[in-house]
């Protein structure tokens, strides 16, 4: 853990609502490969702040889940992928934007994403594999005491 490692306030993820929908019920989420051979692993993203801008940048995006209790999103997420996935390690925490992050080049983006104020979670596996990474399904529950769902038409988060 990083010094004054702090989760945000606040995470905000945008999709279908379809698929937000069962996030908030049942807290179903999708890992997604992210980096290639030694540095390959699962990730999943959000935004640490809400811009309207951003449902444009993800496909069909017509909805926010918006996580009010973050600490506790984080705890949960990571206990369902370790019991998913007991021989890897997670980690979650601010993409750096501009420069390197200490976290790693998973972690550190192009200074014109900054827009995105990207908090992600990842996921590696504890032994090296030549294995292909597939998207992994967690589910950890309903999320409904932690979270809400918002449409796009609502104006703000």
């Amino acid at each position: 853990m990083l010094p004054n490692y702090q989760r945000p306030s606040h995470l905000y993820r945008y999709a279908e609502r379809s698929n937000l929908l069962h996030a908030l019920q049942q807290g179903k989420f999708f890992l997604l490969p992210a980096g290639t051979g030694a540095n390959a692993c699962l990730t999943l993203s959000f935004s640490q702040s809400f811009k309207p801008e951003l449902y444009q940048e993800f496909d069909a995006a017509d909805s926010c889940l918006v996580i009010h209790q973050c600490e506790q999103f984080g705890e949960r997420l990571h206990a369902a992928v370790q019991r998913l996935l007991p021989n890897w390690a997670g980690i979650d925490g601010a993409v750096q934007y501009g420069s390197r992050s200490p976290l790693g080049a998973l972690f550190s983006k192009p200074a014109e994403l900054a827009h995105q104020a990207e908090w992600l979670f990842a996921w590696r596996p504890m032994q090296a594999s030549k294995q292909a990474l597939h998207p992994v399904q967690v589910s950890m529950g309903s999320l409904e005491k932690l979270a809400e769902l918002r449409d796009k038409d609502t104006g703000n988060c």
